[in-house]
């Protein structure tokens, strides 16, 4: 079986002559460091070799635990924010059908994301699209205060409760917390909630092959075996023993921060396949998150091809030369729709008569390529020989230990995000939470006179 695979020729030509090579020791000593445990986050390690500590047990625990939820539920409702629901919803998205919301699917629940913002509306809405609906929530929280997921489990717990009784509520909710500490621990013990442990040193953005990710996975009825097995191949394939031309993660690494060196300070992820929408979100939480501190770090973007063709491509093309591409290319889609012949021809593409709508596609990708290198852009091209779980979950690896060795290149420590925690302390003074009382009144005097 292929593993997905990575062409860096289109970047590097951008580069003087063996300037990927002259970053090998730096990228070694990089992956040395994450090996050894001397790098700066070094007790956020818990990730790097995740898919191999997996056992057939821990994910026959999950799949009972998804089967209870799916055999009680139309409709389980994931509450996360940033890494805590990313991960999921983009494996989620990736394998689900496009119309899977219009779809009265009887086998599988719908899944639906909450508590990664605080819009009333949306809220509102929720709540009332699950009046009548038998429904679980599989609550993911480390702590159990953070504000935007707090506030809708409370919402979805009172809610639930209402409409199954609350014996029947403790079925149905599930715990994704801490093993010792926190609001959403304690509430999980007082309750009797089923509960999986977010491991202490796995930060919420490379959760996603912890219960993080594995339980909502598994509740809309997806393969986490074939997930795991995916990312075990590629814990393989970026080894630290592999060599530096071998190994996927640790060209990855070193190409991007040679084109950083070079300038090239946006790197724009690119997909043809609309279902990996949510892939590239993920991918902007882990590198934005890791690499984006002390002024340094490559701004991480996306689109979604050829849709913003026809909005951000003339950027692309012609605007300032800032940025390299990271194209995301699948192989072989999972439908086969052949293009029809028509009698008027009126729109003239009766040339495409009887070939397959991906073969127009994979032009449109070529083609592209073609020019936005022609226009000075370097791309680099990422090939998944199909969408399925395997692949995803080899993906999810590639970019994790990618993110690993490049954020110790940057010379950053990429397992912290202090810079999160300024909104929220502007925003706690401001609502008048207790223990703010002087930050609270430190920013209604700043308030008073900015007008």
């Amino acid at each position: 079986m292929k593993n997905i695979s990575l062409d860096i020729t289109k970047a590097a030509c951008f580069l003087k002559e063996g300037a990927v090579k002259a970053f090998e020791p730096q990228v070694k000593a990089a992956q040395q460091s994450l090996e050894n445990g001397t790098c700066p986050g070094n007790d956020f390690l818990g990730w790097l070799h995740l898919p191999s500590e997996i056992t057939p047990a821990f994910i026959d625990e999950l799949q009972a635990c998804a089967n209870v939820l799916r055999e009680n539920c139309e409709v389980v409702v994931v509450a996360g924010i940033g890494g805590s629901y990313l991960g999921a919803r983009a494996v989620i998205e990736a394998l689900s059908n496009s119309f899977g919301w219009l779809i009265q699917d009887k086998q599988n629940p719908t899944i639906l994301f909450a508590g990664n913002n605080i819009g009333e509306d949306y809220l509102f809405e929720l709540t009332e699209y699950l009046k009548g609906k038998k429904f679980g929530v599989i609550n993911i929280s480390k702590s159990g205060t953070t504000t935007e997921t707090a506030l809708t489990f409370r919402l979805l717990k009172k809610q639930c409760e209402a409409q199954r009784g609350k014996e029947e509520a403790r079925k149905v909710i599930v715990a994704v917390t801490d093993a010792k500490r926190g609001a959403a621990r304690t509430c999980a013990d007082k309750e009797g909630y089923t509960s999986f442990i977010i491991p202490d040193n796995v930060g919420g953005r490379f959760s996603v092959l912890t219960p993080v990710g594995l339980l909502p996975i598994a509740c809309a009825g997806f393969d986490i075996k074939a997930l795991v097995e995916g990312a075990q191949t590629m814990e393989k394939a970026c080894a630290e023993d592999v060599p530096f031309e071998e190994n996927p993660a640790a060209q990855y690494a070193a190409v991007r921060n040679a084109l950083y060196q070079n300038g090239k300070k946006i790197e724009i992820m690119v997909n043809y396949q609309p279902k990996l929408h949510f892939m590239s979100e993920w991918w902007k939480q882990l590198y934005g998150e890791s690499e984006g501190k002390d002024k340094k770090g490559i701004f991480p973007a996306s689109v979604d091809f050829t849709t913003d063709l026809h909005s951000m491509g003339q950027w692309i093309q012609d605007g300032e030369r800032t940025i390299f591409e990271t194209v995301i290319s699948v192989e072989e889609p999972e439908k086969k729709l052949l293009f029809p012949e028509d009698e008027e021809n009126l729109d003239g593409l009766n040339f495409l008569a009887g070939k397959r709508v991906d073969e127009v596609n994979k032009m449109a990708e070529l083609g592209t390529r073609l020019a936005h290198v022609d226009g000075g852009v370097p791309n680099l091209r990422i090939t998944m020989p199909r969408l399925n779980e395997y692949y995803l979950g080899q993906l999810i690896y590639f970019f994790e230990i990618g993110c690993g060795i490049s954020g110790n290149v940057l010379g950053v420590n990429p397992f912290n995000q202090p810079g999160v925690e300024a909104y929220k302390k502007n925003m706690f003074a401001l609502l008048d939470k207790p223990g703010y009382e002087e930050d609270s009144k430190a920013i209604k005097a700043r308030l008073a006179n900015e007008k």
